[in-house]
């Protein structure tokens, strides 16, 4: 059902608010889970990645995301996928997820995140939010021979 202006019959639209997410790999094929400052579920290990930036594309956004989150600067290789999420502050979230592989720089917790580390993938702690699950799950059956 969609709404629409009482004064001129205009649909009032309702869109998912656009997000970013990274499968990043490092050499040993492990993953890279930040765990997160921010609502919600603090404290959980999540995909790095967050909301674009007005004039940023979604690509643009996750490499910013990355570096504020991580402090690594990437290379994106490929889009992974794309999914619609649920979100308890935006109602719902559209997410596209990139594989980055090259990758340089220090890592370290930064904005959003207060640790970062890989992860191997068969030994992942508990991550809360689906889509980030499934985005694994794709990266696992599809471009990992673990």
């Amino acid at each position: 059902m969609r709404l629409y202006c009482n004064k001129c019959n205009c649909p009032i639209y309702e869109n998912p608010v656009p997000a970013s997410a990274a499968i990043v790999v490092n050499n040993q094929s492990k993953l890279l889970l930040v765990k997160r400052g921010v609502p919600p579920h603090i404290g959980s290990w999540c995909l790095p990645g967050g909301f674009m930036e007005l004039e940023e594309t979604p690509e643009e956004s996750i490499l910013r995301e990355l570096k504020e989150e991580t402090g690594l600067c990437g290379k994106i290789e490929l889009l992974i996928g794309v999914t619609q999420a649920n979100n308890p502050f935006y109602h719902s979230v559209l997410i596209l997820c990139y594989l980055i592989k090259n990758h340089k720089g220090v890592l370290a917790a930064g904005s959003d995140s207060i640790d970062a580390a890989f992860f191997s993938l068969t030994d992942l702690p508990d991550i809360p939010f689906s889509s980030h699950k499934n985005f694994i799950r794709i990266y696992k059956t599809a471009y990992s021979s673990v």
